[in-house]
């Protein structure tokens, strides 16, 4: 009855074990998946090769290739428990343009985290880039005062630490009268990190990605890679660690339903493994999975204000058996992030690109998001390259919809000859096309009003969340957030248990500059908003 429980073996379930392990609290972890953890870090089944009489193994991943300079509580973690891997650092990344017949590419990368400009005039240094310069013409550079207007009023709200959900605007709406070379651009990095287009992202969740990776510090860019699979550099090792300080781990089974004791007692966990169910129980619960699956846990425990009477009244034995939840409001006014499908693509090719960076972004017409030279990156692939004289490119697509449900095989045809569009050195020379498509549970980031947003801390007695989803005010993203409120959940219960916390390491703070028009434009947002009541 003791045993704290734990929902979800992704990067906060895991962050939450190893903190109470260490402890001495002995958590029971409780993972769907039967081979693998780590969640969206996890492994996924290996792809084989046939190439010059031999056979390749390459393993696979769900899409996650390293660490961004802020992740500073997840680097933190993985150097205390001496599982740090050996990060590659990035050298640039190519944003590669699509209209039509004309493709044009550019550095960018470097440009901006290397730039002689303080934040946030830092993308400044793209002008200095001839390529740059090319693919932009006087529309775009009489555009730039509105540009830099939406940017500075990125700077004057925070939506994490004032929880300024922003719900009725989207990223589309927000770029809305930028020219079209620089929406494209912002709509390309806001792609590659909220997996999703700009009619769909809200404003609250790009504004979060724009001040935490790139706007008020130059370094935040920063970017180094994984040399394997996350599941095998980071995700298992985690695991591992979680055991020899004693949590259990049991894989393969999935909770189906949680159910509040009477009183605030405990919980009773029913989980479902091959076919059979059992219950247990527990007095402290920690969900740690995806918003998707969250919100199809907690939806039963949710119930209005009629249904509460109904099942407080005279129901008898019935409302004995199904005691009701603490919370009186219904699911439609609690805010659940959506989760978006992805689709990953690696192709491998007898031949090797020319000039072109790592890794980059595509906007314009192209159906990818980003891609991943692989074979510059992972062991793995490194040593196939060398070997063969080839090259591996992974290519990710994050939507519209309507894209990700085509079948298969038009899919992949239409990403080859975007491939060969952009990079046409490599045009008939490719050697296999594989295809693997992600459930619906990456994380749209969003921010929800205050007392809808779940946090760590939840109406429920005894029940905690984390995971990169759940609402805490650190300025994080998705690993970091992850590693951030799966800390926090363990501290909670480390506090309620009378043991000693473990310390959250402070985010980088905005340079100078940034941080002082940051100030001023909050003031002046502030201002206006008590006047004419925007509500944000």
């Amino acid at each position: 009855m003791e045993q704290v429980i734990i929902v979800g073996g992704g990067v906060a379930g895991l962050t939450c074990a190893v903190h109470l392990a260490e402890r001495g609290l002995r958590p029971l972890l409780i993972e769907a998946n039967p081979v693998w953890m780590g969640g969206r870090l996890a492994d996924t089944p290996e792809v084989q090769l046939e190439h010059r009489g031999r056979t390749w193994f390459f393993p696979g991943e769900h899409g996650v290739h390293g660490i961004w300079s802020p992740y500073v509580n997840l680097k933190a973690m993985l150097e205390r428990l001496d599982i740090a891997p050996a990060y590659l650092p990035a050298q640039d990344e190519t944003w590669i343009f699509g209209q039509g017949a004309r493709v044009r590419k550019a550095h960018i990368g470097r440009a901006i985290r290397s730039s002689w400009w303080p934040a946030p005039f830092h993308y400044l240094s793209l002008l200095g880039r001839p390529r740059f310069l090319a693919m932009i013409n006087l529309r775009d550079i009489a555009s730039m005062f509105r540009v830099l207007g939406g940017l500075f009023s990125a700077m004057a709200i925070d939506p994490l630490a004032e929880q300024k959900a922003i719900s009725h605007l989207s990223l589309a709406e927000f770029t809305k009268g930028w020219s079209p070379t620089l929406r494209a651009l912002f709509a390309g990095l806001a792609r590659n990190a909220l997996a999703a287009h700009p009619e769909q992202v809200p404003a609250a969740g790009f504004i979060t990605f724009l001040r935490f990776y790139t706007l008020m510090r130059r370094d935040a860019w920063a970017f180094a890679y994984l040399p394997s699979g996350g599941g095998r550099a980071i995700s298992e090792p985690l695991a591992e660690q979680a055991r020899q300080r004693g949590a259990d781990i049991w894989p393969g089974a999935e909770v189906v339903k949680l159910m509040p004791m009477p009183d605030g007692a405990g919980w009773w966990v029913t989980v479902e493994e091959d076919d059979r169910r059992q219950t247990l129980e527990t007095r402290d619960l920690v969900l740690a999975v995806s918003s998707p699956a969250a919100q199809g846990l907690l939806e039963p425990l949710v119930m209005s204000r009629e249904q509460l009477a109904v099942s407080s009244g005279q129901s008898g034995v019935g409302s004995q058996q199904y005691p009701v939840s603490p919370l009186h409001s219904p699911i439609s006014n609690l805010h659940f992030p959506t989760g978006v499908p992805t689709a990953i693509i690696r192709a491998w090719f007898d031949g090797r690109p020319q000039g072109v960076s790592e890794a980059g972004i595509f906007s314009g017409d192209f159906v990818m998001d980003n891609f991943f030279w692989l074979d510059r990156l992972q062991d793995e692939f490194r040593e196939w390259a060398q070997m063969t004289g080839g090259s591996a490119l992974e290519v990710h697509i994050y939507g519209p919809p309507e894209l990700l449900a085509e079948p298969d095989a038009l899919l992949l045809a239409r990403v080859l000859r975007d491939i060969n569009r952009a990079f046409p050195e490599l045009r008939g020379r490719h050697l296999k096309i594989n295809l693997q498509r992600n459930e619906a549970t990456h994380t749209l980031f969003s921010v929800g009003e205050p007392g809808r947003h779940l946090g760590v801390v939840t109406p429920w007695e005894g029940l905690y969340l984390c995971g990169d989803w759940v609402y805490h005010p650190a300025p994080a993203m998705y690993l970091e957030r992850a590693v951030v409120t799966g800390m926090a959940a363990a501290n909670e219960l480390l506090t309620r248990h009378k043991l000693e916390p473990f310390a959250l390491r402070p985010h980088p703070e905005p340079e100078p500059l940034a941080g002082w028009l940051a100030r001023q434009w909050g003031k002046l947002y502030r201002r206006l908003d008590r006047r004419y009541g925007s509500g944000g």
